[in-house]
């Protein structure tokens, strides 16, 4: 595998990348991963070259220079790690497939140069589509020659991967429209595991008893405030309950658009919300349980381009989910199916009101909503049927290689 996190740290593809890996070594493949030394977002070089984690072998190179000081510095930082990743790739011996991610971007040019050099299979797992993320979040225009040119980049990767997975419907159907194989477009979502996620009874929440939440509705968004996701609707709603005594939120994580969460709660002065930073991944569970439900938001726009996994954390811990976004979205697909949730329009502030107070108003909808989503995680969306989906995947890879070999 290759990506640029890896534990410990806390980034949502490092984490995905350990479960599938740990998942694998359990099943008797040998794995390895070539990762930064740096923490993602800081600078330095913090962790070892090398070291063993649950049996996976875990190769780290470079360092981080810069950080997430500006578009340009993490560029530089970028190119810096793929250059020592690829070198640590050809110095590795040869593997059977290489496993590809997003982060950086294009870094699955690296799987194309292996198969081409080495003959190993490569796998690209798109956990975000580039450059389609920036022209969402309006950061790139989408007819610009930038544009283009990164475009044709990723048309490349997706081409030359010998499978590609997508991590939800909207996902799929968008890479489909890029012209590439349906053959070798596959879909297999994120995940939590419903082992190391349970629900965590509030009577004994430490995060509740911290916050001083009482008996009160704790309404929380827990992960990346990133480009992509949408903050002005709900930060507008938690504004119009700020004199409604029932109700308090929890801004928990970091990203590009947290100092904007951080100053709309300082400048509207709403004691009624909560501000903390990335919490351990150990205290996962007893955090999400602190909410009795949980915000997710994505841009109008951007589904397909990514897809958030925060929801299925979210399952696992037996809660209800307020997505803010658009019906066609995996996320608002799942929520519709499974009955654990709502779905908001983008800037529909009143209605993202209206289903806070009815939460508060009806205790018992959100005890049915919340069990409906743990019963779905645990019967399609928890870690151990993804894990099974990716090894089945990666044996077809391998298979299908070896027959056409014989032939």
């Amino acid at each position: 595998m290759i990506n640029q996190v890896f534990c410990p740290d806390v980034a949502a593809t490092a984490q995905h990348a350990h479960d599938l890996s740990r998942s694998l070594v359990a099943s008797g493949h040998e794995v390895s991963i070539i990762a930064s030394r740096a923490l993602y977002g800081q600078k330095g070089a913090a962790l070892p070259a090398y070291e063993e984690i649950d049996g996976i072998k875990v190769h780290r190179v470079g360092r981080s220079f810069f950080g997430k000081s500006s578009i340009v510095a993490r560029l530089f930082d970028f190119v810096c790690f793929y250059f020592a990743a690829a070198v640590k790739a050809l110095i590795l011996r040869r593997h059977d497939v290489s496993i590809c991610f997003t982060t950086p971007p294009f870094i699955s040019l690296l799987g194309w140069f292996l198969r081409c050099v080495k003959g190993t299979k490569m796998v690209y797992w798109v956990m975000d589509l580039y450059p389609d993320v920036p022209v969402a979040c309006g950061v790139m225009n989408e007819g610009s020659l930038a544009t283009k040119f990164f475009e044709s980049i990723n048309r490349f990767c997706l081409r030359k991967s010998d499978a590609v997975v997508a991590l939800g419907r909207c996902m799929h159907e968008r890479i489909l429209r890029k012209s590439i194989d349906p053959e070798r477009v596959h879909i297999i979502g994120v995940w939590t595991d419903s082992d190391e996620v349970k629900p965590v009874p509030r009577s004994t929440n430490r995060y509740r008893e911290e916050w001083g939440i009482g008996d009160r509705l704790l309404v929380m968004y827990s992960g990346n405030f990133g480009l992509g996701h949408d903050v002005e609707t709900f930060l507008a709603a938690a504004e119009c309950l700020a004199e409604d005594d029932r109700i308090r939120f929890a801004f928990v994580g970091g990203g590009k658009k947290k100092s904007t969460v951080e100053a709309f709660v300082r400048d509207a002065g709403l004691a009624n919300a909560v501000l903390a930073p990335y919490q351990p991944r150990e205290q996962l569970d007893e955090l999400l349980s602190a909410g009795d439900c949980h915000l997710i938001s994505l841009l109008t726009g951007a589904e397909g381009v990514m897809v958030p996994c925060k929801l299925f954390g979210v399952l696992a811990a037996g809660r209800p989910a307020l997505f803010i976004g658009s019906s066609q979205s995996e996320i608002a697909r799942v929520i519709d199916e499974e009955g654990c949730g709502a779905t908001i329009d983008q800037g529909d502030v009143g209605a993202l009101v209206e289903a806070i107070q009815c939460y508060a108003e009806n205790p018992q909808l959100l005890q049915s909503q919340g069990s409906a989503g743990r019963d779905a995680l645990v019967r399609t969306h928890a870690a151990v049927h993804r894990c099974a989906a990716w090894e089945r995947l990666l044996h077809s890879v391998v298979n299908d290689s070896e027959q056409n070999g014989a032939e």
